[in-house]
């Protein structure tokens, strides 16, 4: 028996209830969808009726003790997920026009530790009106839609988008605390470093760049075969750069990180010949909702000068200012 063909509706659905759809997607939950929205569960459960009653069709399959999309849901998913956020982001940009300035940054933690956040102070100090907000993860965010201006990134050049524009290189060398230097061992060659603790990423295995930076790679630059006193890992640059500052073992630190340290003598660049090349090198790139902000251009200028004076105490020629999109 032919089943009678149901009748679709034209009309534009109501865009809240697209909002409520978008979060119960997303969790597969009606509860955690309601908490979010500060809603109660009934009026999410309402919202959904009333738009899959609009839509024409079923839009989850509820069980006892979840939710799943239907392919309909799934295929309304999609479409309203992108537009959701893009709605979001141009509030954003309304609001900020409106509001106080302000300049939003991604970046990792170490590096927000280690040379952004010591540095801001002369920024905010020459640019009283304008508000940073800082988001430290090792999640990268889409520039595209996420509510961040810009983000400062640590790269291989082939990895980065076009228009990214390079801040610095780097070079890996073996520093120490004046401490632990008098304490008596000697620290003159590169066999000399099997007498102490060495510091390392404890995750330098799960990526072929992070390999590049360990104590097996200088090991082997350097023709030896040594097996040190012990070895002491952390996850974090920030972390390891800690541990030899206050003297636990000997380091082989990214110079543009340490720089600060080496500068007020709180780190010793123990073996300066030794340097070891890094293919890596960071980056600053500006979202393209961001580029025409004053503010944001305040911020990137700033940001070039500091990379500028990091450049010349590492002792790297290269004037990146110059050049963009470097390969």
């Amino acid at each position: 028996m032919q089943q009678p063909q149901t009748h679709l509706r034209t009309r534009p659905i109501p865009v809240g209830h697209l909002r409520t759809f978008e979060a119960v997607a997303r969790h597969l939950n009606f509860r955690a969808a309601a908490q979010e929205l500060a809603l109660t569960q009934s009026a999410v459960s309402r919202q959904i009726q009333g738009l899959e009653d609009e839509v024409g069709v079923p839009l989850f399959l509820r069980h006892t003790r979840a939710v799943e999309l239907t392919d309909a849901g799934a295929q309304l998913l999609r479409a309203t997920q992108s537009s959701v956020a893009r709605i979001d982001s141009a509030v954003r940009q309304i609001r900020q026009t409106a509001g106080r300035k302000s300049v939003a940054i991604t970046t990792w933690a170490s590096f927000a530790s280690m040379w952004l956040i010591p540095r801001l102070e002369v920024f905010q100090r020459t640019h009283p009106d304008i508000d940073i907000r800082i988001d430290a993860s090792d999640t990268s965010l889409d520039l595209d839609t996420a509510d961040v201006d810009l983000a400062l990134r640590y790269a291989l050049p082939a990895s980065v988008p076009h228009g990214a524009q390079r801040l610095f290189g780097e070079q890996l060398t073996v520093v120490a605390s004046p401490w632990l230097l008098k304490s008596g061992a000697r620290l003159e060659q590169p066999e000399d470093v099997a007498q102490f603790t060495l510091i390392e990423a404890g995750d330098s295995h799960r990526s072929a760049y992070m390999e590049l930076l360990t104590w097996r790679r200088w090991f082997d630059e350097y023709g030896l075969q040594i097996t040190p006193r012990r070895w002491l890992y952390f996850n974090y640059a920030s972390q390891m750069a800690q541990a030899a500052l206050t003297g636990q073992g000997i380091a082989l630190s990214r110079m543009p990180l340490i720089s600060d340290s080496l500068a007020s003598g709180d780190l010793v660049e123990v073996m300066p010949a030794k340097r070891l090349e890094s293919p890596m090198a960071y980056w600053l790139i500006v979202g393209p909702r961001s580029t025409t902000r004053p503010e944001v251009q305040a911020f990137c200028e700033w940001l070039r000068r500091e990379a500028r004076m990091t450049r010349e105490t590492v002792g790297e020629g290269l004037d990146c200012d110059l050049a963009d999109d470097l390969d």
